[in-house]
């Protein structure tokens, strides 16, 4: 081949080589131009998903700072309040003790083995080690006792070991008729605390009760404009002063208010500050003073209120608490949002106090009162 003949190659690769480029660069350009167009209609679609969400009045915000107040509708709340408390624990049961299950099926034998898989899984539960090895110690014996051989038969003994756990004396609240019923709430901050006490208000209203809430969490900021939504909304009468106030002042100006028009029902919330327990410790000292000025020796209810989904902290927050006021119960909720839900039986033998109330969702019905068996039955069912 000549010079000629090679040159003239050369540039014919050159040319087929620039048109294949030509070529790629404008399949590149229309597949950026076609994946540009699906990127736009994938945003169009999340912002109306969005601006649907926005509309909701059922959308669920976790931050109590933007804590909205819904109306719900007639139907949606029908269908609502027959929601089961199983469907409502769904994620426990499906979560914690769907994996309970799965420890006793597929083995031929109640052995060591059995039992530390157990105590691996209860401790990733929230329940604690020490809460742990007393349960397991107690299914041991148990098992013994009722003479058991097959590991799927273990699973019905652990149901009532732990069911055990669960105080079922006073889990109702102490509602007495002829007198001024006092109920102090109290928790930290973004627990559903102000919801809690407009579920329980609202519910105290419909049953024939006369409700006056007080306001005494004057600190965090749009804490009294949400407790005077959920009053309005719940029918209830509402004492509050300006932000920043002293709440023993509140309180006194709450018990004389429902003294005056003759309440059934007083419900005083309180700060939720935890980081410094000195504080905490006077303040609420102060206002159990108050109270017992008022009403003397007459009983009172002292509920505090946790999130179920924070775990060991929620039992430290009880035992916190516990030493500053002396509760009679708790409140429990967000446990429609937990997979675990294993600090229930922690704070129930560890305080020896009652669960008042569970929260399995963000209706006025999702406050649902506890029983320890219907909750035991939905959560291993």
């Amino acid at each position: 081949m000549g010079f000629f003949d090679k040159l003239f190659g050369r540039k014919k690769e050159q040319k087929v080589e620039e048109q294949k480029k030509e070529e790629q660069k404008l399949e590149q350009d229309e597949l950026k131009e076609e994946v540009e167009s699906i990127e736009q209609i994938v945003l169009e679609e999340v912002e109306n998903i969005e601006q649907k969400l926005e509309q909701d009045e059922f959308k669920e915000d976790k931050q109590e700072e933007k804590e909205i107040i819904y109306t719900e509708k007639p139907k949606m709340e029908k269908r609502r309040f027959f929601t089961s408390l199983k469907d409502k624990l769904f994620k426990s049961r499906e979560g914690l003790f769907g994996t309970l299950k799965n420890i006793f099926t597929g083995k031929s034998i109640v052995d060591g083995e059995m039992y530390e898989e157990l105590e691996d899984t209860l401790v990733q539960s929230d329940i604690g080690i020490e809460m742990t090895l007393k349960i397991v110690k107690d299914l041991k014996v148990e098992v013994k006792a009722r003479g058991v051989k097959k590991p799927e038969d273990v699973y019905p003994v652990l149901k009532d070991v732990l069911e055990g756990y669960l105080i079922n004396e006073n889990t109702k609240l102490d509602i007495q008729p002829g007198r001024m019923n006092i109920i102090l709430v109290v928790g930290v901050n973004g627990v559903g605390k102000t919801t809690t006490i407009g579920k329980i208000a609202s519910a105290l209203v419909k049953d024939g009760k006369k409700v006056v809430i007080g306001a005494a969490d004057t600190f965090r900021a749009a804490a009294v404009e949400q407790l005077e939504e959920w009053a309005k909304r719940a029918g209830a009468e509402i004492v509050k002063h300006p932000d920043g106030a002293d709440p023993g002042a509140v309180v006194f100006d709450t018990l004389k208010a429902g003294e005056d028009k003759n309440a059934d029902v007083v419900i005083i919330d309180t700060a939720g500050r935890l980081h410094n327990k000195n504080n905490l410790m006077k303040e609420l000292e102060k206002i159990n003073n108050i109270i017992k000025r008022k009403i003397g020796d007459q009983p009172y209810e002292s509920i505090l209120v946790l999130d179920g989904t924070t775990g060991q902290n929620g039992l430290v927050q009880a035992r916190v608490f516990n030493e500053v006021t002396e509760l009679t119960g708790f409140v429990v909720t967000k446990l429609d949002g937990t997979a675990k839900g294993g600090i229930l039986f922690s704070i129930s033998e560890e305080l020896k106090k009652p669960i008042k109330y569970i929260g399995v969702g963000e209706g006025i019905e999702d406050l649902r009162e506890f029983n320890s068996k219907e909750y035991i039955q939905a959560i291993f069912d």
